[in-house]
């Protein structure tokens, strides 16, 4: 189980070659991927992203590329020749028009714009997306590592809310009966209280109330349920595949039914104990927004 936030960087050189990838990771309902890099490496975008996919299926990734060419051949000078006749023929021009007999020298041409132009030679595409895919899977690795330990420490916390939720069904599941017990007790005093002298309290009655209580309150079906959701829950923490999704809907299926004891309980006992549960589940539900 992986965080979706997190961080990987590498660096590799070869021949001359220096390339540098930083990948920075958060959460995100789905893969929201942006390459920043130099333009010369703009061709390769898609290879990036590929690479990407292929270890990542959710986060908002952002991916920086810095690159270095420090060969013998990095570099090539041209040279206008054109433009250089041009301005000897300017000078001439200004020769005639002001008498002066000043000598134009080849290092002084050469310092005139543009006469010598420097700019970077065609890169071996091959030879550098070779190496960007490398550097790109180091970055990847690196970033997985730390997702991964990420995902360990979310499992972790999310693992002891789940347990506080058995905890919490445990303590109503063992209540309910206490809690008919009592029913039944007040609801004898309270009949005996209005009939006074007048008569004996009908235990049937009494004991066709209590069953229709019994029946109104029932949460058996929602704890069972409940127990079935939170074994989910456990089973999809342990596969090795991206559960953030799963773990989302398993997590509203809890909501659903504890928020249906709530919605049962005739005590505040329960209820408060419900509540409870309910926050434990909320936190639940924000750690979930971060898993893959």
């Amino acid at each position: 189980m992986q965080s979706m936030t997190g961080f990987g960087r590498m660096e590799l050189a070869e021949e001359g070659r220096r390339m540098t990838v930083e990948i920075k990771s958060v959460n995100n309902r789905f893969l929201d991927l942006n390459v920043r890099g130099p333009r010369s490496l703009s061709l390769l975008e898609e290879c990036v992203r590929d690479e990407v996919k292929t270890f990542l299926s959710r986060g908002r990734v952002e991916v920086f590329i810095g690159y270095e060419n420090t060969r013998e051949d990095a570099k090539e000078v041209r040279v206008d020749a054109a433009l250089a006749a041009a301005y000897m023929e300017g000078f001439r021009i200004l020769q005639e028009a002001t008498g002066l007999t000043d000598t134009v020298s080849l290092s002084q041409l050469a310092r005139m714009g543009d006469v010598l132009l420097v700019s970077e030679r065609a890169e071996d595409m091959d030879a550098l997306e070779g190496l960007l895919r490398r550097t790109v899977r180091g970055a990847l690795e690196a970033l997985t590592l730390f997702r991964a330990q990420e995902g360990e420490k979310l499992r972790e916390d999310i693992c002891g809310r789940l347990a506080a939720l058995r905890a919490g069904m445990e303590t109503i599941a063992q209540a309910m009966p206490q809690l008919l017990a009592d029913y039944q007790a007040r609801l004898t005093a309270r009949v005996a209280e209005l009939l006074g002298d007048s008569g004996a309290v009908d235990p049937t009655r009494i004991a066709t109330e209590v069953a229709i209580m019994a029946d109104r309150v029932a949460i058996d079906e929602e704890l069972t349920r409940l127990d079935s959701h939170l074994r989910q829950m456990e089973a999809t923490m342990a596969l090795e595949e991206p559960v953030g999704r799963k773990l989302d809907f398993i997590v509203q299926e809890l909501n659903r039914e504890v928020n249906t004891i709530c919605s049962k309980s005739a005590d505040v006992r329960v209820t408060a104990v419900g509540l409870d549960m309910k926050n434990e589940i909320e936190k639940i539900r924000e750690q979930v927004q971060n898993i893959e």
